[in-house]
């Protein structure tokens, strides 16, 4: 391993450090993640020809940069599918498009709550996705919980639920949907082996967290102020959520229609659901759309939430010249050497990693390394590869910023690195591992036996 390689990895490590220790120092998250991208790529461009053997001489500025924007082009995808999601899911919120979701899951005990939203997020996020999901779920649980520590645990949970369900659908996490894209595993067969370990990863931190919360909820002024109806119409208001979380679901069936990228299925929602209630609050009372202004897109573009946005480009264009430089796809290398024959082992503890660094490196660095087979354990729908699935999603749960869901959560609530390492990371691994123990016992004791696995 090169000095320079050495010198990146010591920037990501100081940088991911400094964000651990955000609620010490007082230094937001973006900050530090911006700088981990731009000290890491100053660094790689000291002697980039190390990497990229056509970065030299007069040529070298022109390959980085053309490196970079690449790497940014596929961040930006995800950026633009964060901010149209959020503004979408705002817009549905703030105009009572959730009112009787909320009304649905609504009760004054807060563990029936728990298990309601535990629920509700899993199968959610297998529909949609489990960073929509769990916008969705937060915004629903601001209206129903107004004590901040207990909202600590229900948004914790959303986060563990949201990534659990989106392990066993083939459109429910961006990893699942790469393996599915590849070919590597159905549709079918990532659903009937991964939804109970999937199910298992959820339930038990479901339980553990229950034991946390005792009593019932008590309701604000301005909590009851909320659930009251806007200047809408109940019509109006049920036409925009399910305009909003139609057209969430709506996107997937987009991009499989198109072969456009998610974000451009997002972007058209926004469009039809901004003329729509534009429309709306065009038919109202000049005083009540001036109560209304609020409630727009218009205004809402301008109270996104950046900082969490910057974050995201940081983080995601740091991880990026890790990639670039080829960490990744070393370390798979030597676990696989390491643990040479166990899978259980390997993608375990690439599970593990996901939380740390981003699973989508992760997993494409997997599929690079590991050739599909035509029989075995590394076949199309192998265990390798339905481990993958699950480890790389579920994974994501151990660390507050270890999955897209977590980070979006930990922007919208607040939530600091250091309390949910303290207060829900033991909890996640043990569903995590649970997760894999009933994949274990599900392919040995039962698939094999009943016929339903080669």
């Amino acid at each position: 391993m090169s000095s320079l390689t050495i010198a990146i990895i010591t920037a990501f490590v100081i940088g991911y450090f400094c964000i651990a220790i955000e609620s010490v120092t007082k230094v937001n998250k973006a900050a530090i993640a911006l700088l981990m991208f731009v000290v890491c790529w100053t660094i790689f461009m000291i002697d980039p020809a190390q990497y990229l053997p056509m970065a030299i001489g007069d040529a070298k500025a022109l390959i980085v940069s053309e490196e970079i924007e690449r790497h940014l082009g596929s961040t930006a995808t995800t950026l633009f599918f964060l901010m149209g999601a959020m503004t979408i899911v705002e817009l549905v919120d703030q105009n009572g498009g959730f009112n009787f979701v909320r009304d649905m899951l609504q009760t004054h005990s807060k563990k029936t709550l728990l298990w309601r939203i535990a629920f509700m997020t899993f199968v959610l996020s297998a529909i949609l996705d489990n960073l929509t999901t769990s916008i969705v779920m937060i915004m629903i649980l601001r209206k129903l919980v107004s004590d901040k520590k207990d909202r600590l645990i229900y948004a914790a949970l959303v986060v563990i639920s949201a990534n659990s369900g989106g392990a066993f659908s083939p459109i429910g996490d961006v990893t699942t949907i790469m393996l599915w894209n590849k070919g590597v595993i159905t549709a079918a067969g990532v659903i009937m082996e991964i939804f109970i370990p999937s199910l298992v990863s959820m339930v038990i931190p479901a339980y553990i967290l229950s034991l946390s919360l005792k009593g019932n909820l008590t309701f604000t002024k301005e909590q009851a102020h909320s659930f009251q109806a806007s200047e809408l119409t109940q019509n109006q208001r049920k036409t925009i959520f399910f305009l909003g979380v139609g057209g969430l679901i709506f996107v997937p069936i987009f991009k499989s229609i198109t072969h456009l990228p998610p974000f451009i299925g997002i972007l058209l929602v926004l469009g039809v659901l901004w003329t729509v209630t534009e429309v709306f609050y065009a038919n109202l009372k000049e005083k009540e759309e001036k109560g209304a202004m609020h409630k727009r897109v218009t205004d809402m573009l301008s109270r996104i939430d950046m900082s969490t946005i910057l974050f995201f480009l940081g983080i995601l264009m740091a991880v990026a010249c890790l990639e670039t430089i080829g960490v990744l796809a070393s370390l798979g290398k030597g676990l696989d050497v390491a643990f040479e024959g166990n899978h259980y082992l390997v993608t375990g503890i690439i599970g593990v990693l996901s939380s740390i660094v981003d699973n989508v490196p992760l997993v494409a660095g997997c599929m690079g390394m590991y050739p599909v087979q035509a029989v075995g354990d590394m076949a199309v729908d192998g265990i390798f590869w339905q481990l993958l699935a699950y480890c790389a999603g579920v994974g994501g749960s151990m660390l507050i910023i270890g999955s897209a869901a977590g980070v979006i959560v930990m922007g919208l609530e607040k939530i600091t690195f250091g309390w949910y390492l303290r207060k829900i990371t033991w909890i996640a691994f043990v569903g995590y591992i649970a997760g894999i123990i009933s994949y274990w016992a599900l392919r040995t004791f039962v698939f094999e036996h009943i016929g339903m696995l080669s």
